[in-house]
């Protein structure tokens, strides 16, 4: 979980200046901004719209991050951004990287229609109109990968049986796609795919001799492993050609262990493999008869590869920061959760035995929908409805919210939330003008330790509004969080009187400050 850090603006100084003084710092400041000179911080480029144009060609390759000052997200990239400037620089790679204040820079904003931050675009050959996206890590390795991939070739050519071999031994995943022509369309689907993968080394290769030594008669691209099977062969399809998607997901599939176990290196594989469902088997490692279930946990993955990817999960070990999310401690294990990815339901088999047959058996039946999820639910405060917000859990939730009497307002929150931290005091006011109108309820639920059958929580705070009367319908809130706007929304009946727009002469936020009060955007909330 990526949490947002409030950025702290720099205290403004108590000394008064001259006014010509001031006048000349103002002229000196807009003349550089108009030059088209380009300065650097941390070996990264600063960009504005008067000297983007030079920084696209003097750069064969550029990576521009576009960010907010006050963007969370951003002050924790900007360290691993700025390193990743500097090792691509010491290796005297033609990739270099910049970055624009795009709430400064708006005319830059609006041209590459930047909606959130950061954004990252590439700029290849000066080309301004058809920048490539970032989809590396978040991170100076990811990003310093990604460049090198873009930078040179994206897979190794294998001239020979000896520099294959030891092409294939140098690490634990290697790729090689085998093609009898390079140039052709497969080919180039397999580059593209390399130029993404930047996490593992790709080959390539077209002489006899290596289609030859690895029993290959047409093209086809092979995964080689340390582990499980030694090769895994995807060919080429002679109608249909080579779907750089389909390989893109096939090598995240296999690339993993038939079974993972969840630790600090391998969660990130984990979750960037995209495999729709995790079935999960917490276990104490410290106990060998625990350590035994292994055994037919590991017979029961076969049948559902690239479909479930089983995982074993520590309770003591790294593990146990997950705990929580599913409402466990230590004590319960060994204990098996199957969870379903697009929304976080999670399914518990029943504890009566852990043989492969079992295991197998109730994976199956959670893939037919014949298991109903397990939702959690604390328990109910003996205050709950005592305090103006009252505090709703997962069994309490239907009778609060679809009383057809009552206008109910709720927040779900996670404690952790720096923006719901941010909004509490307004909801606690909201709250308390609100605490004696019989038709109106003012709410909020812990959605980490409460979950709901027909509603999934994204992100956090968000806020739904249970109009009165039959029909239980929910409306989503996305305006601003504060008191005001809160009301006027209760007040218009769950939606807010249209208003002519106020035209302001400075825009955002004039203390640069995360402000708790803005409307909704991916960065006014903490994502799961």
């Amino acid at each position: 979980l990526v949490l947002s850090l409030a950025w702290l603006s720099l205290g403004l100084g108590d000394e008064e200046k001259d006014g010509e003084v001031v006048a000349e710092e103002e002229k000196k400041e807009e003349d550089e901004v108009l030059s088209d000179e380009i300065k650097e911080e941390d070996n990264v480029l600063v960009l504005h719209e008067h000297n983007f144009a030079r920084a696209l060609s003097e750069h064969r390759l550029l990576l521009v991050e576009f960010y907010a000052p006050w963007c969370g997200h951003c002050q924790q990239l900007a360290p691993a951004f700025a390193q990743a400037a500097a090792e691509l620089r010491n290796e005297s790679s033609p990739a270099q990287l910049g970055k624009v204040d795009a709430t400064a820079q708006t005319a830059l904003a609006n041209e590459f229609g930047i909606t959130s931050y950061p954004t990252l675009k590439l700029f290849r050959d000066g080309n301004r109109t058809h920048p490539l996206a970032y989809t590396g890590r978040m991170d100076t390795q990811g990003i310093v990968r990604w460049m090198q991939r873009r930078a040179g070739p994206s897979a190794t050519l294998l001239h020979d049986t000896d520099t294959a071999a030891a092409f294939v031994d140098s690490q634990d995943l290697v790729v090689v796609g085998f093609f009898k022509d390079r140039g052709g369309k497969a080919a180039q689907a397999f580059y593209e795919v390399a130029a993404e993968m930047v996490d593992m080394p790709f080959g390539v290769a077209e002489a006899a001799e290596l289609f030859q030594a690895y029993g290959l008669s047409a093209d086809t691209v092979c995964l080689f492993k340390k582990f499980d099977d030694r090769q895994t062969d995807f060919p080429v399809d002679p109608e249909q050609g080579l779907d750089a998607a389909k390989l893109t997901q096939l090598l995240r599939v296999h690339s993993l262990q038939l079974v993972m176990e969840f630790t600090t290196e391998t969660s990130n594989q984990i979750f960037s493999a995209k495999i729709p469902h995790h079935m999960l088997l917490f276990l104490n490692k410290s106990s060998s008869e625990q350590l035994l279930l292994r055994d037919s946990f590991r017979a029961a993955a076969g049948a559902f590869r690239g479909e479930v990817l089983f995982v074993v999960v520590d309770v003591n070990g790294h593990g146990a920061e997950v705990l929580p999310f599913f409402g466990m401690t230590p004590e319960d294990a060994p204990t098996l959760r199957l969870v379903k990815m697009e929304n976080n339901r999670k399914y518990q088999m029943d504890q009566d035995t852990f043989s492969d047959t079992a295991i197998r058996t109730f994976v199956q039946a959670v893939l037919d929908g014949k298991v109903k999820p397990h939702l959690l639910s604390a328990e109910p405060p003996e205050d709950w409805d005592t305090r103006p917000v009252k505090v709703l859990v997962g069994k309490t939730f239907e009778q609060v919210a679809y009383d057809e009497t009552k206008n109910v307002f709720v927040k779900f929150y996670a404690p952790w939330c720096s923006h719901c931290q941010a909004m509490a005091a307004a909801w606690e006011e909201l709250a308390e003008r609100y605490k004696d109108r019989e038709d109106i309820v003012i709410a909020e639920m812990d959605a980490t330790a409460n979950e709901l059958e027909n509603i999934t929580i994204h992100g956090f705070p968000t806020l739904h509004y249970f109009p009165a009367g039959p029909g239980r319908k929910m409306v989503e809130y996305k305006s601003t969080r504060d008191v005001e706007t809160f009301s006027k929304f209760l007040e218009n009946g769950g939606t807010l009187p249209v208003e002519p727009p106020v035209v302001t002469k400075t825009p955002g936020n004039s203390t640069g400050k995360e402000d708790p009060s803005v409307p909704e955007t991916d960065e006014s909330r903490d994502e799961l």
